[in-house]
């Protein structure tokens, strides 16, 4: 009997298997058989998968939504259906993440002396800490701003945390909006203690704490953090650009800007900030998404780094180190006889590291030919090809200048081996 192929029931959904897949990650973060601070770490990841999701995925939808595209893939969902099941699966999934934050993370970290507090949690010296950083770290590089004809709404970049403040003064109502840099850390640990409890407080706690100062001259009424994810996708007519690279270094600039499709924002927010915000960016309702706690889950993955706490984290990885004949004639000789086969990660990538460096040394080596797709910020494959090209071999590289979020480090390696 044939099998009708057509049929969409046959076909899984791309965006779906995304957020299916994000839901498995959450499984690990609520798994109580992980260690601690990898479950912390596995709940950051989520928040980091969903942001990237709306960066491209749902922005992509929408686009081909408003533009009036009704085409349909082997699924049969059209855009609209794609966004609202998106919609209704999302709201779910960021609910749960917040009940494991707060009903397991949060107690399983206390239990452990690890404590995430407000600043009207704390006294004595710990408090005095917040107020010398506030004074010295924070409040000389914050701009707060209160909308009115003279200061439009800020331009709000993207994934940039934010607090609303809700205002008063003579009885007039106003809007304040305070951007936090990114420059300093989201969490701040705080001087240890005698009782051997180990205290942290969020960045947007501390400038919470401080708004009546930030906003002199004006009554606080409400307030809360918010964020927005824009559309992150670059749109470059390879065919017709006289420079790629330029061209996606320009679009890299204009990626913070794009159209915003989610607002984040804490669930305390008073709601006319939260209509204020909606009519703001545009947003349907089904895009605004309320935060029981803080507003980027993904930083909450620094708590790993600031707890030193071995027996709260896995064993430390060590792939296995392959090794290979250091004389460039015999490790030829032996590629000759037989071929290396090398699995990552648990076979260190040392060896392929060695290999170039290796062909860079030997002067029977007159050319090589590269392809790299994503480079860190510190990669030793290009400074050996960087070397190598200085030594006077021949050195060709394709460079994937739209790996997407590597762009600007693919860039600045384009450009050293330009």
């Amino acid at each position: 009997m044939a099998v009708d192929l057509s049929r969409p029931e046959y076909y899984i959904n791309r965006e779906l298997s995304w957020l299916d897949f994000n839901r498995r990650v959450l499984e690990e973060a609520l798994d109580e058989s992980n260690p601690l601070l990898e479950r912390v770490r596995f709940l950051g990841i989520v928040a980091s998968i969903l942001d990237e999701f709306f960066e491209v995925r749902v922005a992509g939808l929408l686009q081909v939504r408003d533009s009036g595209v009704a085409g349909t893939g082997p699924d049969r969902l059209t855009p609209d259906e794609q966004l609202v099941t998106i919609a209704r699966t999302t709201h779910e999934l960021v609910d749960a993440q917040y009940r494991c934050w707060n009903q397991e993370l949060l107690p399983a970290l206390a239990r452990q002396r690890i404590h995430l507090l407000d600043v009207e949690d704390l006294q004595g010296e710990q408090l005095a800490f917040i107020r010398r950083y506030w004074h010295g770290e924070l409040e000389p590089i914050l701009t707060p701003i209160v909308i009115d004809p003279a200061h439009p709404f800020p331009r709000v970049l993207n994934k940039a945390l934010c607090i609303g403040v809700l205002l008063q003064q003579d009885g007039h109502t106003a809007l304040g909006v305070v951007t936090v840099p990114r420059v300093l850390p989201r969490i701040l640990r705080l001087p240890d203690t005698d009782d051997g409890k180990l205290r942290m407080v969020t960045l947007s706690a501390i400038v919470a704490h401080h708004l009546s100062e930030l906003f002199e001259g004006y009554q606080v009424t409400g307030g809360g953090a918010f964020r927005v994810t824009r559309n992150s996708e670059l749109y470059v007519n390879e065919e017709e650009a006289d420079n790629l690279l330029e061209e996606i270094a320009e679009s890299l600039e204009n990626r913070r800007k794009g159209d915003v499709v989610r607002l984040e924002i804490e669930d305390r927010a008073p709601p006319r900030l939260v209509r204020f915000l909606t009519t703001q960016f545009e947003l349907s309702e089904d895009r605004v998404y309320r935060a029981d706690g803080p507003v980027n889950l993904n930083r909450i993955s620094t708590i790993y780094d600031l707890v030193q706490r071995p027996e709260l984290k896995d064993s430390p990885f060590s792939p296995v180190e392959v090794s290979l004949p250091a004389d460039p004639d015999r490790f030829f000789e032996s590629l000759r006889e037989r071929d290396v086969m090398l699995h990552h990660p648990y076979e260190s990538f040392n060896t392929v590291i060695d290999f170039i460096r290796m062909a860079v040394r030997d002067p029977h080596v007159l050319a090589i030919k590269q392809t790299l797709y994503r480079t860190g910020e510190d990669s030793q494959v290009v400074e050996a090809l960087i070397d190598a090209a200085e030594q006077g071999k021949e050195v060709t590289v394709l460079v994937e200048l739209k790996a997407r979020f590597d762009e600007a480090s693919n860039i600045e390696w384009a450009k050293q081996l330009e």
